[in-house]
């Protein structure tokens, strides 16, 4: 199912120079804009999202470095481009590929701009999509990768909004 789903995407990439550039930027230039919608509620509404930016990058870090650095020391896994016929837009080193690191950060940060603001974090959750599904499109990822670190990004956004809410209740 997960090499099915792969193709069906990654078929698409190489056809039209348009869908490339698109695949492309969201798999590889889009963080940066979320990154600085990030930056921004920093600067422009300090003293209410302060908290979140924080625990937003606590559990991005914790999901990225922590979660999914164990998960593919144990369950190492190549990428698409290492053992099949892909259509590889971008050059990508040949490490493990599951869970997506991509996807967990970016789902980690997406929990939590959710718990502060829904609306917000819904369209943080679309653009975390959106690059997991740029990655798979360019050929980086297969579609459990990314699902597999949407799950670790959303549970470690979850763990450490609770650990917050214990360790400082009325902030």
């Amino acid at each position: 199912m997960d090499s099915f789903l792969f193709h069906i995407i990654n078929q698409f990439a190489g056809k039209w120079a348009c869908l490339d550039v698109l695949g492309i930027f969201f798999a590889r230039y889009f963080e940066y804009f979320l990154i600085f919608c990030l930056l921004v509620f920093l600067v422009s509404r300090f003293k209410k999202y302060w908290r979140m930016i924080i625990e937003a990058f606590i559990s991005a870090t914790f999901a990225r470095l922590v979660i999914v650095g164990f998960i593919r020391w144990i369950l190492p896994r190549a990428r698409p481009f290492v053992e099949n016929q892909v259509n590889l837009l971008l050059e990508h080193a040949p490490s493990s590929a599951f869970p997506s690191g991509h996807a967990a950060f970016y789902f980690a940060i997406s929990t939590i701009v959710y718990c502060y603001n829904k609306r917000l974090g819904i369209l943080f959750f679309i653009g975390s999509f959106l690059i997991g599904f740029g990655r798979i499109f360019v050929g980086f990822h297969w579609p459990t990768d990314i699902f597999a670190g949407m799950i670790v990004g959303i549970f470690s956004g979850l763990l450490v909004r609770k650990i917050f809410k214990k360790l400082l209740p009325n902030q």
